[in-house]
This record gives C-alpha cells, structure tokens and sequence, in this order.
C-alpha cells in the first residue's frame, strides 16, 4: 500500500500530479507483474496444448502475483525514505493493485476451478464470486485511499495507529494464488494441477468469499509501517527471522501459504483479542466527575 503526503495544500494540480521515478517505478513492476500474471493464466487455459507447460503458466502466474506483493511492500518504504510521498503515487498504487491483486487472482481462481464438462451453472457461480473477490477488493483500495487521505480531517489520527481496516489486498491474492504451490507440490504430477483442483472447489470458493469478506470488514491487521531498516530486534527475534527466511528459501511452496494464513489468523486472534480487552475495561464516560476532596 502506497503512502500518502503529509496535510498540505497543492499550488497547482500539476504539483499534486507530480511523478516521482523510483517508488513509482516499483508501483509499475507491481502492475507489469499482474499482467504478465493474467497472460500466463490465460495462455494456461487456451493457448497451450500441453498438459505440462499449462502447469508451468499456472506456477509462473503465481510467482508473478507474489512478485508483485514484493514491488507494493517496497513502493511505501521507499516513497517514504525519500520524502517521496505523493497523491499521484497513491492513486497510481491503487490502480495496480487491482491488476495485480484483484483481476489476476480472480481470473486464476476461475480457470483452476472450471473445466470444459462444468455446468453452466457452475460456470456462472464461480464467475459471480470471483466477481464479489474483484469487487472487495476494489472497495478496499478505495475505502484505504479514502481513509488515509491527508486532506481529510482526522485521518492524521489513523496513520498514527499503524493499522489496516480490512485485510490488505497483497495478503489476500498471496493467499488465494499461493495455493496453488501447495497444490503443485503435493501432486506427482503436477501437470494435473486443474484436476487437482476440482474436488477442492467448492472449498476453494467458499475461502473466496471469507478472503472478501475480511477485506472490507473493520478487523484491523498490522501495517508493519514502523518496520524499516533502522527498527531494532531481540536476539531470539533476529533468529527466529534467520530461520523464517531459510525456511522461504528452502520450501517456498508451504512457506508461503503458512506466512499469509499466518498473518491472516494473527490480525483476526489480534482483532478479536482487542474486543475483549474493550468490553473488559470500558472506557469511563464524559459524565463521570472526579468526588473532589473538601
């Protein structure tokens, strides 16, 4: 998620428009990446012949997807280590990350799950909800713009929280897209990675649905703003960090998936942990005077 200026007023709108070459470069890679995605999904379903080399495109669409949660980790951090911030940056992000996050997860989870001997039935349910997938996803980089635009009061009071409302549309399409590696590896074939699919698809697109519904909902999962180049560790964070990124290297295809759910299942336990704690300790009202001592 790109990250906006500080509350000023713009001279003109050509200064708001203003285009700052490196962090939008990485915001352009964001979206090189979901197309290349989406062309390798759709040369996977109709262009090749070949069992195998489908297979290949499929895997190549989800590297290109977490390829792209890499170029929008990177856009912010570096649009804020050089005092780059602007609306432009922020507005072209959003639009990236609904090539990258939003069509291009969408358009896999559609071509996995139908095959030519579905129902038209079946066609049509899978299409509408990877249609509701692409909708919330749209409406939470809108809602995000909206939120922590600078020119709206009081939003200086959100990006001091360092919280997402909703779950960030990256960690949504990693989830969905890095399935598919868990798929591809547990098979001996993985050229069957379609029928693979087949007997989870009605598990598949329910898991759609929740995605969608916990990107627009108001669980608030960490931003990791903060974290930067500069940020401190403990020894046993430092190596429990060490080894979280042997184990990426080493098993890609389940680390990914673990680190998604991982950081899915944390921002809900995080969430609902938060609400407890509130109705535990209510906060004291406005009418409530302190009993002065005479």
């Amino acid at each position: 998620m790109a990250n906006l200026p500080e509350k000023r007023a713009y001279s003109s709108p050509e200064e708001a428009a203003r285009i700052y070459l490196l962090p939008n470069l990485f915001t352009a890679g964001n979206m090189l990446c979901g197309f290349l995605a989406i062309k390798n999904c759709i040369e996977a379903k109709f262009s090749s012949v070949d069992p195998a080399a489908s297979a290949e495109h499929y895997i190549l669409a989800v590297w290109l997807i977490l390829f792209a949660c890499v170029c929008d980790l990177f856009d912010g951090r570096v649009a804020r280590a050089t005092h780059r911030e602007s609306l432009f940056g922020a507005e072209f992000d959003s639009i990236a990350d609904t090539v990258s996050f939003g069509v291009a997860p969408a358009l896999m989870a559609c071509f996995l799950v139908i095959t030519p001997k579905a129902s038209s039935d079946v066609q049509l349910v899978t299409w509408l909800l990877a249609f509701i997938y692409l909708l919330c996803a749209g409406v939470r980089l809108a809602r995000f713009n909206v939120l922590t635009n600078p020119l709206v009061p009081g939003n200086e009071k959100r990006a001091a929280g360092g919280d997402f409302v909703g779950l960030p549309s990256p960690a949504a399409a990693g989830m969905i897209a890095s399935l598919v590696l868990v798929l591809s590896s547990l098979l001996k074939k993985p050229e069957d990675i379609e029928k693979a699919v087949q007997p989870w698809s009605w598990s598949l697109l329910p898991l759609m649905l929740i995605i969608s519904y916990l990107m627009i909902s108001n669980v608030r999962f960490p931003s990791f703003k903060k974290l930067d180049w500069t940020a401190r560790a403990r020894a046993r964070g430092f190596i429990l960090i060490i080894i979280a990124g042997f184990m990426i290297l080493k098993f890609p295809e389940y680390s990914f998936p673990s680190l998604f759910l991982g950081y899915i299942g944390w921002g809900i336990f995080r969430h609902i942990f938060l609400l407890k704690k509130s109705e535990m300790d209510p906060a004291p009202d406005d009418d409530d005077e302190p009993v002065s001592k005479l």
